[in-house]
């Protein structure tokens, strides 16, 4: 089995996959209803009637503390793959992992001391 002949059905689920959206965004076009009215256009809240503005201002702590779990997690997930393979790394592999912990340290540092009045 030649090179080429092999990767087929990588390109073919490719294709499929890349075509997925801009199919089903041209069939929902034709399925959609054709006139909006006033029941169309109301936001739906589980089946409620909307009380008040949707549009509510959230403080900035909840985004900060969002913000740093993705870091955090994003760490842990390097520190699980590095500690893993530990062993078998090299010393440059080690020097560039210890890096990376202490350009996270400076930032939780720097969120610590900057969002002080804000950490939740």
């Amino acid at each position: 089995m030649s090179l080429i002949a092999s990767y087929v059905p990588f390109i073919f689920v490719g294709i499929l996959s890349m075509s997925f959206a801009p199919l089903a965004w041209f069939v929902s076009r034709f399925l959609r209803p054709e006139q909006s009215s006033k029941w169309t256009e109301e936001t739906y809240e589980c089946g409620s009637v909307p009380i008040g503005d949707a549009r509510v201002q959230f403080r900035f702590q909840y985004y900060a503390y969002a913000l740093i779990f993705v870091v955090f997690d994003l760490v842990v997930t390097f520190l699980m793959i590095w500690a893993v393979a530990f062993s078998g790394l090299s010393d440059i592999a080690t020097v560039w992992m210890l890096l990376f912990l202490a350009i996270m340290l400076l930032g939780v540092t720097y969120a610590l001391k900057k969002e002080e009045e804000i950490w939740i």
